[in-house]
Order: structure tokens, then sequence, then C-alpha cells
């Protein structure tokens, strides 16, 4: 972001000022609250800590006060991929996030990575921590685990945000240029770089686009957590199978965003933060498609000019 001042504009604001009354006192500067240090977050030693669950060295840190909420990051990613995230919902919740198993700082695991061993990872974290009930925030694969977490842990959930998240995969979720690109990186991949634990990484986490997940939408169904179902008009997930997700839901809500991708968190976090961070503050009240339609054009009619 640029800086807008520059010490030749204060100057030119200031000379009118001096021209009026030179010999005034300067009035007192008002006090500027200290600015917050930049936090490395995902690799912040202050805030850092580990546990262990199913054998698997798990990374997480926790930042700020109040109503929890669980923030889960993509494929391939960590919780620096959500910083932008963590330094909104920081001031006002008690964010939690964590390193996925073979991700991040969290430590590799046995066999093939699947969304339910990730989904349990983050209810043990709440075990772990003693937590109450959470807003949970997933995007892309933690949009899966977000889900998954009101199937497998219901009482663990309060309300669920769901960015970009997939119920197959191949091209009945995902459009097929994204698989294509996504198959032409991992071809493209060097034997060298194969061969190193971040190349090993890297690979396993990105199969799961080709193999994962399997959930049935009507499995869906058993959520009873309110649930947003986000995503953006130009996504990597087909618009009909986000809309699936959403109709398969029983306390379901829908937000697209437009002119937006899969990356609308990194991209326009402002806008992304707050569609959330209403949702999560505002009691959920569940519409009715005709009735509340009726009610509020009642009170439209009502309160027009009476002839």
């Amino acid at each position: 972001m640029k800086r807008a001042a520059t010490s030749v504009l204060l100057l030119a604001l200031a000379l009118p000022c001096l021209a009026v009354a030179q010999t005034a006192a300067a009035p007192p500067k008002p006090a500027v609250a200290p600015a917050r240090p930049v936090v490395a977050y995902g690799s912040n030693p202050a805030a850092g800590k580990t546990f262990i669950h199913d054998g698997v060295t798990l990374y997480y840190e926790v930042y700020g006060q109040g109503e929890p909420v669980l923030l889960v990051h993509g494929n391939g990613g960590s919780i620096a991929w959500l910083k932008a995230q963590i330094e909104y919902f920081r001031t006002r919740y008690r964010v939690i996030a964590m390193d996925s198993r073979d991700q991040g700082k969290s430590s590799d695991s046995p066999g093939a990575i699947t969304y339910e061993k990730m989904t349990d990872d983050l209810a043990a974290l709440l075990d772990h921590l003693k937590s109450p009930p959470v807003n949970v925030l997933g995007w892309s694969d933690g949009g899966i685990e977000a889900l998954l977490l009101g199937i497998r842990h219901p009482a663990k959930v309060k309300k669920i945000a769901a960015m970009a998240a997939n119920l197959e995969p191949g091209d009945a979720a995902i459009y097929p240029e994204v698989l294509s690109t996504f198959k032409s990186m991992m071809d493209a991949m060097p034997a060298a770089a194969r061969a190193t634990p971040e190349g090993r990484r890297a690979l396993k986490a990105m199969q799961m686009l080709f193999d994962e997940p399997h959930i049935a939408p009507a499995a869906l169904e058993a959520i009873t957590a309110p649930t947003l179902v986000l995503a953006g008009d130009h996504d990597v997930i087909r618009d009909g199978h986000t809309l699936e997700i959403y109709q398969h839901l029983p306390n379901g809500q829908l937000c697209i965003f437009p002119d937006a991708t899969h990356m609308i968190p990194y991209d326009d976090p402002a806008r992304f933060n707050a569609a959330v961070d209403r949702f999560f503050r505002t009691p959920f009240v569940k519409k009715d498609r005709v009735k509340d339609l009726l009610t509020s054009y009642e009170r439209l009619v009502a309160a027009l000019p009476k002839k």
C-alpha cells in the first residue's frame, strides 16, 4: 500500500494557518496510538505452540480475546496464508489457527492425507485448548474441513463459513482447466525437487486435489450449525457445485462475491472478512421464501405516503 503523506503536503497545509496567526501557540498534537508490531504469522515464537495427535506434531498459534474463531488454511498452505484474516478477527475474537498435517510447521504423517484426518486433528486441537464451540472459517481445503467438522464433531461448532469448498474430486466439482493446470505443475516438477522434503510434501498435498474428498451431498443435511457458503463468481469450484452444497444445508446462507476468484481472502480481505464477520456476529434467522417476502412487502406498502 502506498503511503499518502509527504513533507511537502504537510507544509502546504500548515502555511495558511501560520499566515493568519503567526504568534498563536501551536495546539497540542493529538495522541497517536502506537502501531502494532508486525507479526510473522505462521512463524511467531511468541505465539507458536505444538501438541501431538495421531502421532503427528501439530503447530498452532492463538491470538486475541473473546468468542473463539478457528481459521483453517488451504492446500499446501499454512497459518501464514491467513495473515489478513488473523489481523482482522483478532481484534474482537480469540483466533485459533493451525498448520495442517504435512504442511507448514506441522510434521509429516505416514500414508495419504485425508480430509477426515485433518478434520479430526482440528477437533483434537480444540480439545487440547479446552475450547468452547467455535466459529469456523475455512478456505478451500479448509472449507472442506469446516464442513466435515460440522458433520463429524457437531458439538464443537457454533457457526461455519466455508469458502470455496468441494465435496468430490475431479471435474464434476472443479473446472477442468484448473485440474489440467495443477496436473501440468506436478508433471513439470524436476526430479531433484521431487526428492526434497519440500517437494514430497507439495506433491502429497496436491495429490489430494485428484483423490479427495468423498462427501455425499446428503451428509451435509446433518449439519445443524448455521453455515455460510462462500465463493467467487470466477472460482475454481463450479458454480453449480457451490450451489449444491448450499442447497443441502438445513441452515445455510449463500454468498457469491462478484468479480472475484478463489483468492478473494487474499486479494480483497476487507470485503471477504466483513462478510464473514457479519455472519458470525448476526443472530441466525432462517428465512422463509414466501412468508418473509410478504412480511417485507406489507411493511413496504404500509410505509408509502397515503394518497
